[in-house]
């Protein structure tokens, strides 16, 4: 895409990305997490988010021809917003340097296969659903 064409996607992005990231906000002050305990909040968001964008690619690619700006505001924007990497990586460290090493690992080690999980698992449940009322 020529770089002239690149506003309206940056724009999008930025207001999906603030859109997303306020949703995280809120989410964590709803349900804050006490130092040193299992980041739960920010496990959650991360998986849910997952699962969303397994639901959101399948919609994408199978069902709805959307429109150019749709998947950079929504999949990279809100999404990529809402979910942290950054976070995760931080609260890992907070906990192995707190001495729960155990804890920090488990909440890594989790976050991974969650987030994978739910990713495969979103896709998969839409694929069905699309089938099914395709048949």
């Amino acid at each position: 895409m020529p770089r002239h064409h690149q506003g309206p996607v940056l724009a999008v992005v930025a207001l999906g990305g603030a859109i997303g990231a306020c949703g995280r906000y809120g989410a964590l002050l709803l349900w804050p997490t006490a130092a040193g305990a299992f980041p739960w909040t920010t496990l959650v968001v991360n998986a849910v988010g997952c699962a969303v964008i397994g639901v959101f690619m399948v919609v994408l690619t199978d069902v709805w021809a959307a429109h150019r700006l749709v998947r950079p505001f929504f999949g990279t924007g809100v999404l990529g917003g809402f979910t942290t990497f950054s976070a995760y990586a931080a609260d890992v460290r907070r906990l192995v340097d707190g001495g729960e090493v155990r804890t920090g690992l488990a909440y890594m080690v989790l976050t991974v296969l969650a987030a994978l999980g739910a990713v495969w698992a979103g896709a998969a449940l839409t694929r069905r659903i699309v089938e099914w009322r395709q048949s």
